[in-house]
C-alpha cells in the first residue's frame, strides 16, 4: 500500500484523507489533526485542510495505518479513482463496436455526472478492476433490475435482483435478506412481502459475488436508470448502458428520463406492466435488454427520437408536487404555505440517501382547485429542467429561520413540432447531414438552459442557507455574551473566595 500512496495523485490522497476524517479513522498517531500536531511542529493542526497539505504529508499520514479493514477501504478508493481514469479514456476515444458506442452515449449524457457520482464508495462496496483491453473487446452483456425496501434508518436495501443475458436467459433471480430492520416492504411496488423473506438466506454479499463473477471480464451492464440499481447493489462498474439515456426525446429535451413502461410502449410496442400493478423484476431486466438490442438493431449512428411524453390523468392534474422540502418542515408548516383545501401525501423515495430533503404531493379535489392554488402562491416563477412551470416559495419558520420549497404543476410540455418526429425517423443521408448542425446547436442551447435553471435553484438554496447561517451566527453571538458574563461572575467569585481566605489566615 505504501507504494500506491507514493504514486497516487495528490487529489486522490486528499479524497482518502477527507473520507478518513469523516469516518474518524485513526492511524498510529491518531486522527488526521492529531497526526499533524505530532508530525508538523511548525504548523501543527493549524492548517488542517488536506487540500492545502503536501503530497508527502498526506502519504505519510496514510502510511501510519495498519488495520486491515482501513487499508481495504483505502484500496477501494484507489481502485475507484483508477476506474474513473479509465472512464475518462472511454469518453475520449471512439471505437468500432456498436456496443461500446452505446456505453459512450451513456457516459457522455449530461445527466451521467449527476446520477453516477455516488456520494461515497464506502464500506460494503465492491469496485470492479477492469483492464483496458478487456473493456474495449468484451461483447458480453447483461441486464439487471432490482427492487428495494425501506429500512428503519431511512436507507434503502436490496430485496430482489434479476439478471438476464443478451438471449434473455436468466442468470440471476434471487430474493435477498436485508441486514437492517425493514419498516416498509413497498409491496404495492416491489411485489415482495415479509412472508416472502421468511426462508431466505441470500445476502447482499452473496449477490455481489455473483455480480463480480458475471462482470469480471469487462461485460457491459445494462439497466433502466441503472444508477439506482448500482447504488443498492453497492457495485461500482465503469462499462454501463442506461436505457433512460440512449433514446432521444422528440421534443429535443436532453434532461428527460422516460419511464421504462412508456419507453417499451413506444419502442417495443408493448407494456411492461399495467397501471398500478407491482413491478416484476425479471420482466424489467428483460425489457431493458430488449431496448438495448433494439437500439443496436436500429443503428447506433442514426438518430432514434421517440415520443416520450406520457399522458397525465385528471387525478394527477389535481395534484401539486412539492419538492426539495427541508426535513425540518412538517406537513403543518406546509399547510400555512400552500392555500386551499387539500391533503398532503409524502412521496416515497426512489433513491437511497436522499439527505435532508424530501418531496410530497398536495392532493386537491379536482384540477381546477390545484390550478387556482398554484396561481395564488406567492413565489418566484421558474421552470424545471423539463420545462414544467414551478415556483420557488420562501417562508419563515417558527424558529425565525428562512426556508424554501419548490411547488410544481403536474403537467408535461407539449412537443415542439410534430413534424420533427417524422423527420427524425428518416435515415436518408442528405436529411441527416442537413440537420446535424441545427441539432447540435439546439442540444447545446437546451443543455445551457437546463444548467442555468439548476444554477438558479442552487443560488436560491444558497440564499436560504445563508439566512439560516446568519440566524445561527446571532445565536452563537448571544451564547458568547452569556459565556463572557459567566466567566466574569466566576472570576469575581474566585476573587471573593481568595479575599475571604486571606482574612481568615490573619
Amino acid at each position: 500500500m505504501d507504494e500506491k500512496f507514493d504514486t497516487a495523485d495528490k487529489k486522490v490522497l486528499v479524497d482518502i484523507v477527507k473520507l478518513a476524517q469523516k469516518r474518524g479513522l485513526k492511524g498510529e498517531f491518531g486522527e488526521w489533526k492529531e497526526f499533524l500536531n505530532s508530525h508538523d511542529k511548525k504548523f501543527g493542526a493549524g492548517v488542517s485542510d488536506p487540500s492545502k497539505r503536501s503530497h508527502e504529508i498526506l502519504a505519510a499520514f496514510l502510511k501510519t495505518f495498519s488495520n486491515e479493514d482501513d487499508l481495504k477501504f483505502f484500496d477501494n478508493i484507489l481502485r475507484h479513482h483508477s476506474n474513473q481514469y479509465l472512464l475518462d479514456q472511454l469518453k475520449d476515444n471512439s471505437h468500432d463496436s456498436p456496443y461500446q458506442s452505446l456505453v459512450q452515449l451513456t457516459l457522455q449524457h449530461p445527466l451521467y455526472p449527476l446520477d453516477y457520482s455516488f456520494p461515497s464508495i464506502d464500506e460494503g462496496w465492491i469496485i470492479l478492476n477492469l483492464r483496458k483491453k478487456k473493456i474495449m473487446k468484451s461483447t458480453e452483456m447483461f441486464a439487471v433490475d432490482c427492487e428495494m425496501v425501506l429500512c428503519e434508518d431511512g436507507t434503502e436495501a436490496l430485496v430482489k435482483v434479476c439478471v438476464v443475458d443478451h438471449n434473455l436467459e436468466v442468470k440471476l433471480n434471487e430474493l435477498v435478506k436485508p441486514e437492517k430492520e425493514i419498516v416498509d416492504y413497498r409491496t404495492e411496488i416491489t411485489g415482495v412481502s415479509s412472508q416472502d423473506l421468511v426462508a431466505v438466506t441470500c445476502s447482499l454479499s452473496d449477490i455481489q459475488k455473483s455480480m463480480k463473477k458475471l462482470l469480471a471480464n469487462g461485460a457491459i451492464l445494462v439497466g433502466h436508470s441503472l444508477h439506482n440499481d448500482l447504488r443498492v447493489l453497492k457495485v461500482y462498474h465503469v462499462r454501463v448502458v442506461d436505457t433512460a439515456y440512449i433514446f432521444q426525446s422528440s421534443d429535443g429535451s436532453l434532461h428527460r428520463r422516460p419511464s421504462l413502461n412508456n419507453l417499451c410502449k413506444t419502442v417495443l410496442g408493448y407494456e411492461v406492466r399495467k397501471d398500478g400493478a407491482p413491478h416484476n423484476c425479471l420482466d424489467d431486466a428483460r425489457a431493458a435488454m430488449e431496448l438495448f438490442l433494439a437500439r443496436i438493431k436500429h443503428g447506433v449512428d442514426k438518430d432514434f427520437p421517440v415520443q416520450l411524453q406520457e399522458p397525465v390523468s385528471e387525478s394527477e392534474m389535481a395534484k401539486l408536487l412539492l419538492h426539495k422540502i427541508p426535513t425540518t418542515v412538517n406537513s403543518e408548516t406546509l399547510d400555512k404555505v400552500l392555500p386551499g383545501d387539500y391533503t398532503i401525501e409524502v412521496k416515497p423515495s426512489k433513491k437511497a440517501g436522499q439527505g435532508n430533503k424530501y418531496s410530497a404531493f398536495a392532493i386537491f379535489k379536482n384540477p381546477l382547485e390545484a390550478h387556482d392554488a398554484y396561481e395564488s402562491i406567492q413565489g418566484t416563477e421558474l421552470k424545471d429542467s423539463n420545462g414544467i412551470p414551478q415556483k420557488l416559495v420562501k417562508f419563515q419558520l417558527d424558529t425565525g429561520m428562512t426556508a424554501s420549497i419548490f411547488v410544481r404543476k403536474m403537467m408535461t410540455r407539449e412537443p415542439r413540432d410534430s413534424v420533427a418526429l417524422k423527420r427524425g425517423l428518416q435515415t436518408d443521408d442528405e436529411v441527416h447531414v442537413s440537420k446535424k448542425s441545427k441539432c447540435d446547436n439546439d442540444a447545446q442551447l437546451k443543455e445551457i438552459e437546463a444548467l442555468n435553471e439548476r444554477l438558479k435553484e442552487s443560488e436560491s438554496e444558497i440564499e436560504s442557507l445563508r439566512e439560516q447561517l446568519k440566524q445561527k451566527d446571532l445565536d452563537i453571538g448571544s451564547l458568547r455574551v452569556e459565556l463572557s458574563k459567566k466567566d466574569y461572575e466566576i472570576n469575581m467569585l474566585n476573587k471573593m473566595v481568595a479575599s475571604i481566605k486571606k482574612r481568615a489566615r490573619k
